[in-house]
């Protein structure tokens, strides 16, 4: 996930999968202007004084990927952010920490041998031995510059009244592990499969796939996710109780890094 080249005036693509993700920025947006191409919407326009593109591009990794590759070729962006929520697997987490992915993994792609699923970098063909890494690793530089702009940077506290439940929370930001799939987890077992297999933090359905259209490209990449669930047997419930407050926290580190992307 490479950094971008200074003074580049180019706009920067963000994406959000649903409307609720991308409702914020877009009423944080300075004389926006929408578009429809292929199903998605794009909104152009100013945020935080920087020139940047919105998409709302849709759930899943087909539907990522296309939106991303129409932000690079079509918006000419010099990298590409998305913004959104996702489901806890670390389970030190909570709702509303917020992860910034250093690492991203489609935990789908790969090879089924001998019934077990055998990962492999995503687009490499999923024969022979497999790389012992096969994620998308944050540049080191783009990743300084995040941690310098989110210096201090504390999440909105969580009373016992928002979450329903006795007693309050802090959520924190950190820098993590975010795995990929086409498939919503609600399951505890699968919860614990993916975060002992990948020592991940969170699971979404995009990020690791705008990674890989980023790189193809040669531009830069960031994922942020705020917990709107913690992907056991609740996740259903959890997932719309705190989608919008979840959705806001993300939107609110965006507006922080916006410069540094």
């Amino acid at each position: 996930m490479a950094s971008e080249r200074q003074g580049d005036e180019r706009p920067l693509g963000i994406l959000c999968a649903m409307p609720e993700e991308m409702l914020l920025l877009s009423h944080a947006m300075h004389r926006p202007r929408t578009m429809t191409r292929a199903g998605a919407r794009f909104v152009s326009g100013r945020l935080e004084g920087h020139p940047v593109v919105l998409a709302e591009s849709g759930i899943g990794k087909v539907a990522a990927a296309l939106t991303a590759t129409l932000l690079v070729e079509r918006y000419r962006c010099r990298g590409l952010l998305f913004s959104g929520v996702a489901g806890g697997l670390d389970p030190a987490l909570g709702i509303g920490d917020i992860v910034v992915a250093d690492r991203l993994i489609q935990h789908d792609y790969g090879a089924v041998i001998a019934d077990r699923h055998v990962p492999f970098p995503a687009g490499a063909f999923p024969l022979g031995a497999p790389p012992s890494d096969v994620g998308f690793i944050l540049d080191r530089e783009l990743r300084a510059r995040l941690r310098a702009a989110l210096a201090g940077y504390v999440p909105p506290y969580l009373s016992g009244g928002v979450l329903g439940e006795a007693g309050g929370r802090q959520p924190q930001l950190l820098f993590g592990t975010v795995v990929t799939g086409d498939t919503f987890v609600n399951s505890a077992a699968a919860r614990l499969h993916l975060h002992e297999r990948w020592n991940a933090q969170a699971v979404e359905m995009e990020g690791a796939a705008v990674a890989q259209v980023a790189t193809r490209f040669g531009v830069a990449c960031v994922v942020i996710r705020a917990l709107s669930d913690l992907a056991g047997e609740e996740s259903q419930m959890d997932f719309g109780r705190f989608l919008e407050l979840a959705a806001a926290a993300a939107a609110d580190v965006v507006r922080r890094v916006v410069k540094v992307v």
